[in-house]
């Protein structure tokens, strides 16, 4: 398993689902973009099942921003043309959106 940090747009809004056993998860896919610029973006299938992760999912609509730590696991698919494209599927534990940082920049400066 690998832990790392992906930032990027959504895809389309994220979507509240069940399991088996009636406990809720929240998928989303997300696009990053290409390091530097240049290159491929990259998609990122994205699952929650933590609570915080999944309000602070389920608050964003398509194309906003948001960066998500959690456990990845590197995928390729096949586009239409036949052509092997690498992605990852990402189980979020947080999220972080420009909300989140405004309100903890908030936060600190009432300390101050």
């Amino acid at each position: 398993m690998i832990e790392g940090l992906v930032s990027g747009r959504l895809q389309g809004r994220p979507e509240q689902r069940s399991d088996r056993n009636g406990q809720p998860f929240v998928v989303a896919k997300m696009r990053t973009a290409p390091a530097g610029g240049d290159g491929e973006s990259l998609f990122v299938n994205v699952v929650a099942f933590a609570e915080a992760a999944r309000t602070a999912l389920l608050a964003l609509e398509d194309g906003d921003v948001a960066a998500l730590a959690g456990s990845l696991t590197p995928k390729v698919w096949t586009d239409r043309e036949g052509t092997a494209r690498p992605a990852l599927d990402m189980v979020a534990s947080q999220v972080l959106t420009a909300y989140h940082v405004s309100r903890k920049r908030d936060a600190m400066a009432g300390d101050a």
